[in-house]
């Protein structure tokens, strides 16, 4: 059965969700975690979307955004996979899927302020309804930019955040007032089938003896620029994180 084609409009942004292939917990290195900041950094500079949401999770990440052009999410999407993909395999030693399947993607206007506030607050509450944690501040959401208001290098307020109040002291108390209100379901466990435990792993013996050539031909030709990725990284943990002063530690420069 052919897949569905997708439809994007102007003046629409994207609820985009992406998974870790076979749901693996791959994103809890800080490294990667670093990089996928700094890949969307150089991705917005490609493509000059617009980033309202985002949360990184263990095994998967929340965007909400809004392309330059309708046509452009397939084309940010596609680099930000792929790029993505050739780096954590690079980092983490190993071949293969990195993502799953096909992005999900769920588009409304921008004028549809109840929804983009809804989403917003879903996706700022990812950790807290996976038991992460009890509070909302958290090192690789924006939910912090929205509460203090600060800019943390990669995303910006929707206009629907904007329209909450007089003044943007305003628009951060309504916020902070609308998260608190939420009670978000806990996420329900996996359920494993027979035999689905055996045969991933007989996938993974497999899949580690290929070597992507586009892996290769990657790495051979360019140099990650270390200082850069953590310097993006910093500047978006510590507008967004509970308590800046312990978050700095986990860079090696802490001034």
């Amino acid at each position: 059965m052919s897949r569905l084609s997708r439809t994007f409009q102007p003046q629409h942004c994207y609820h985009i969700t992406t998974r870790c292939n076979n749901r693996e917990f791959r994103l809890t290195r800080f490294e990667c975690r670093q990089l996928l900041l700094y890949a969307l950094r150089t991705c917005q500079s490609k493509y000059g979307f617009k980033l309202y949401g985002l949360c990184i999770m263990s095994n998967h990440v929340h965007y909400l955004l809004e392309p330059a052009q309708p046509e452009d999410v397939p084309k940010i999407m596609h680099w930000l996979n792929w790029y993505t993909a050739m780096c954590f395999n690079r980092l983490l030693n190993r071949s293969g899927h990195f993502w799953e399947k096909r992005y999900h993607s769920t588009g409304f206007p921008n004028s549809d302020h109840r929804r983009a506030l809804n989403t917003l607050r879903y996706i700022h509450a990812n950790p807290k309804a996976a038991n992460m944690q009890q509070g909302w501040f958290y090192d690789f959401s924006n939910y912090g930019s929205y509460e203090r208001l600060k800019t943390d290098g990669l995303t910006q307020w929707h206009p629907a955040f904007l329209a909450l109040g007089a003044t943007l002291d305003l628009c951060a108390r309504a916020y902070r007032r609308l998260c608190q209100q939420y009670k978000p379901k806990p996420k329900p466990e996996r359920k494993n089938h027979w035999g689905s435990k055996k045969l991933a792993g007989l996938r993974l013996k497999l899949r580690a003896k290929k070597v992507s050539p586009g892996q290769k031909s990657l790495w051979e030709q360019w140099n990650l620029p270390v200082d850069e990725v953590q310097e993006i990284a910093k500047k978006f943990v510590l507008a967004n994180c509970y308590d800046p002063n312990v978050a700095a530690l986990q860079f090696t420069d802490t001034s």
